[in-house]
């Protein structure tokens, strides 16, 4: 099997693990065993169960980063189509994912280093946002302060879609409508005077 093959099938092998078993007994030894192959093998791939966390969520990264992206070429560049297009696809990423990735996101807060890279993570996707929602109609530059109220709505919203105890249609009309009011209220403050841009005081 060629390197990125194997490395793509651990990947979903892992997930799987996590999904059936949660995120406390994925191991290495574990990957190996439900593979089919030896221990080495994956340690060429992932040198600690860390890299193999950090691994899974750059995978989910890349799949939320290309759905955030197809969804606002869609919308066009109202605020209101970019708003439903950020909600869809967000809540669309998480449900799709499952519970899995609530405990690889758990799993990624356990050493310095990891969080580190879920915070660098997370502040890239601010800056998408940021960008799409400020390049929109009649858009505006989040403030530090309502990106990160925005993106809590979308997280716990999306949590409870994922679990069933919300209807997914439901959240995303309601995420969407929070993210037009954060906008709105952006764009209405930045006219009394200059604001901070989300960069300020993510890093």
């Amino acid at each position: 099997m060629a390197r990125q093959d194997r490395f793509d099938q651990l990947v979903a092998i892992a997930w799987s693990i996590v999904r059936d078993h949660g995120a406390d007994d994925l191991t290495l030894g574990r990957l190996a065993t439900a593979a089919g192959i030896t221990k080495p093998v994956v340690y060429s791939h992932f040198p600690s169960r860390d890299a193999l966390l950090v691994a899974l969520f750059e995978e989910y990264d890349e799949r939320q980063n290309a759905a955030l992206a197809a969804a606002v070429t869609r919308a066009g560049s109202s605020v209101r189509g970019r708003a439903r297009a950020i909600a869809a696809s967000f809540v669309d990423c998480v449900v799709t994912q499952g519970r899995e990735l609530v405990g690889v996101a758990a799993a990624l807060e356990g050493t310095p280093e990891l969080a580190q890279f879920k915070r660098r993570s997370d502040l890239a996707y601010a800056e998408q946002l940021t960008t799409v929602l400020g390049g929109a109609r009649n858009g505006a530059t989040l403030t530090p302060a309502a990106l990160t109220g925005m993106l809590g709505a979308a997280e716990a919203l999306a949590a409870a879609a994922a679990s069933g105890d919300m209807d997914r249609d439901t959240v995303v009309d309601e995420l969407a409508a929070v993210i037009e009011t954060t906008v709105a209220r952006c764009r209405r403050a930045a006219r009394s005077g200059p604001g901070s841009s989300v960069a300020d005081t993510m890093v």
